[in-house]
């Protein structure tokens, strides 16, 4: 992708800061559901119930969610999802200010607020590329900052706020989420309106879903950029199911240390997602792909070979490199070639793929410690990535990229100019 020296427009500004308001809040809810699920049981099961519940909206309702998206406003369909999960949070807030919390009822909120993220999510990914007229360069570049925004907040600030939050009273972390998600929905309700998808005549929402569907799978290079995440989820899965069993018996350290390991995971991550740009330019984005997908095999492997901590959590910055950069150039890629009335479906496809792997992932770590060690999980999520990368390496080559971006290019060409500002319209 060819470098853009354009500003961004002002209203990507009031993206970025919605994203980054209802990732704090998302943050302080991840860490909050779990610990009020453990103030009303310790039964491992019922505490898996309440986690697994939020991944089920992607894997039952994914597809059809993205075809859904395609003949919604974008814009509308963000801020509404936002604003009903503000007022969703406050049903378990005055539960528990009641005394009437549940197991149950933390896990329905749970699947309703991962049903509105579902929405937003796949609304935002097809609405951005809208506001900067499917520009590559600056896809790369604002998809870089909603990166690294969503990285400091979900996995720096909003974990350690909603473990503090939760000691003022079991409300305050749900109440404190509620008014993240509506300050995000104001701020998008001020974005600036874009086209709707162009309607698909006389064709049922199923029918369309498979087209969005079989739109990934004929394509080399959107299947290889699918193909990324759903292998990459069952190592890293495989890897995250014995990271902190592998980090205690091997490693020897405490609960301490084993926060500080993933902070450097996290630290890489932000790390790659600001130098993902920069990558795509030297290397060409099919390139850079390959190679942050060989750099988190290697550093699997390296973090399972590890002798001290000091060398695991090395190796886990580097692989949160590799990771973080994937993720700023995977997603501007396929939002610069994937036709505006198609994003939708195309974006919930894979994000579906990827979901439906990590289970995968969990049973596979969890069955290959029980059955050959600690180590052999990782080592096996190592080959499995080195494998992948073999494997999509020709899939997202340059040439194929260049040739997606050249086939994609009349829709970015028809306007050189970022997008305008316009009024919000009313509904």
């Amino acid at each position: 992708m060819t470098s853009d020296a354009r500003r961004l427009p002002a209203g990507f500004g009031r993206l970025w800061t919605a994203q980054t308001v209802s990732s704090l809040g998302d943050g302080v809810t991840h860490a909050a559901l779990p610990l009020l699920a453990l103030t009303l049981t310790r039964d491992p099961m019922a505490l898996a119930v309440v986690t697994a519940a939020g991944t089920l909206p992607w894997l039952l309702l994914g597809v059809l969610g993205g075809a859904l998206v395609d003949r919604w406003d974008r814009r509308r369909t963000m801020w509404a999802a936002d604003a009903a999960r503000a007022v969703l949070l406050a049903i378990p807030a005055a539960a528990a200010a009641l005394d009437a919390l549940s197991i149950p009822l933390l896990a329905a909120v749970a699947f309703l607020l991962g049903l509105g993220g579902l929405f937003f999510d796949t609304a935002a990914t097809a609405y951005l590329p809208d506001l900067l007229r499917r520009d590559p360069a600056l896809l790369e570049r604002a998809n870089s900052r909603l990166r690294g925004a969503q990285t400091a907040m979900s996995g720096f600030a909003g974990p350690p706020a909603g473990s503090a939050l939760l000691a003022l009273g079991r409300a305050v972390p749900l109440l404190a989420d509620a008014v993240s998600f509506a300050l995000s929905a104001l701020l998008v309700r001020t974005l600036p309106a874009m086209p709707r998808p162009v309607p698909e005549a006389h064709e049922s929402l199923l029918r369309q879903a498979r087209a969005g569907a079989s739109y990934v799978f004929r394509d080399r290079v959107l299947l290889g950029l699918a193909l990324r995440p759903a292998v990459g989820n069952v190592a890293f899965l495989a890897v995250e199911t014995v990271l902190a069993l592998f980090a205690h018996d091997r490693l020897g350290i405490g609960t301490f240390g084993f926060g500080l390991l993933l902070t450097a995971e996290a630290t890489g991550g932000l790390l790659g997602a600001a130098i993902a740009s920069f990558l795509g330019r030297r290397l060409g984005t099919g390139t850079a792909l390959t190679c942050t997908a060989a750099v988190e095999g290697l550093a699997i492997l390296g973090l399972a070979a590890a002798p001290n901590p000091y060398a695991a959590g090395l190796a886990l910055a580097v692989c949160g490199a590799g990771v973080g950069a994937t993720m700023v150039l995977a997603p501007s890629l396929r939002q610069a070639i994937v036709p505006a009335h198609l994003m939708g479906r195309v974006a919930s496809t894979s994000r579906m793929l990827s979901m439906c792997a990590a289970p995968i992932g969990a049973f596979l770590g969890g069955w290959l410690a029980t059955t050959y060690g600690i180590r052999t999980p990782l080592f096996a999520a190592a080959g499995l990535l080195l494998a992948m990368t073999a494997v999509t390496a020709s899939m997202t080559s340059n040439r194929r990229v260049e040739a997606a971006l050249r086939a994609g290019a009349p829709d970015h060409a028809a306007s050189k100019e970022p997008a305008p500002e316009s009024a919000p319209t009313l509904l």
